[in-house]
């Protein structure tokens, strides 16, 4: 079982991190686009357009299905990826956790990037699965540049600034852009909210949603294929920029997903 992965950049290494721990023993196709990051400022034709030639190369190596790793694409460039690729390449592509966030009650805020706060798409979701539920979002400008760069000092000046914008009072925070994933932890501590969610603490633990677990069950659905955590971890990674084959970026080691991806990578 071959799994591939899309991202402009490092963003797609929560969900194939998440896919890795689900199934040590399929394949993983990262594929990404160092050239032409970020995507998020790009036109939508301009982005679907670098987002199909992504997701091809990644097809050509064989996968079985596809992960869009990253909100803005599949905004934008998911029923282009889905008329080219599918019924031959299932297609996955992220959403926002909102509808997990709202069904848990009490406030919550949604971290997103500048453009997708506010935009139609979110404000959608939000309609359509939180309508009733207090939701502040929160937009949060260079943090994801900060952290496909691995700006220590930059991610942390962004975490900063978006958690003195969220209220004190909220019980989850939406991490709305892949790039997030990498830094939960860091975000739980600037909102001063550690420890074992559901806890007898005052206040209680925040609980974070990502979108990584969900979207590496949901490719495994469409592959009628079940969890198998325990199975050999025999699973390769092929790494791709611009269609071109390539290693995993240093950057990536910055964070713990990226460590456990390359040490797959170098074990082969």
């Amino acid at each position: 079982m071959k799994i591939a992965l899309m991202d402009s950049g490092i963003g797609l290494l929560a969900a194939a991190a998440a896919v890795r721990r689900l199934r040590p023993d399929a394949d993983l196709v990262l594929s990404s686009d160092p050239d032409g990051m970020p995507w998020g400022p790009r036109t939508p034709e301009d982005l679907t357009r670098r987002a199909l030639t992504v997701a091809e190369a990644a097809a050509e190596c064989g996968a079985d299905a596809l992960i869009v790793a990253c909100n803005t694409a599949t905004v934008h460039a998911l029923p282009a990826l889905r008329a080219r690729l599918e019924p031959a390449l299932p297609v996955v592509g992220t959403v926002p956790a909102i509808k997990p966030a709202a069904a848990g009650g009490g406030p919550f805020a949604i971290w997103a990037t500048p453009a997708t706060t506010g935009s139609a798409y979110q404000r959608g979701l939000i309609a359509d699965f939180a309508s009733g539920a207090e939701v502040t979002e929160v937009p949060c400008p260079g943090l994801a540049d900060a952290i496909e760069y691995a700006d220590e000092d930059a991610v942390d000046r962004a975490i900063a600034a978006a958690a003195a914008r969220t209220p004190d009072g909220v019980r989850a925070v939406v991490l709305g852009c892949t790039h997030y994933e990498l830094v939960a932890e860091r975000v739980r501590t600037a909102l001063g909210r550690t420890g074992d969610e559901g806890g007898f603490q005052d206040p209680p633990a925040l609980i974070l949603h990502g979108s990584a677990g969900a979207v590496a069950a949901q490719v495994l659905r469409r592959l009628g294929a079940s969890p198998a955590p325990d199975a050999p971890p025999v699973g390769s990674v092929t790494v791709l920029h611009g269609g071109r084959p390539a290693t995993l970026a240093e950057r990536a080691l910055a964070y713990p997903e990226g460590r456990l991806l390359a040490a797959l990578s170098q074990a082969r």
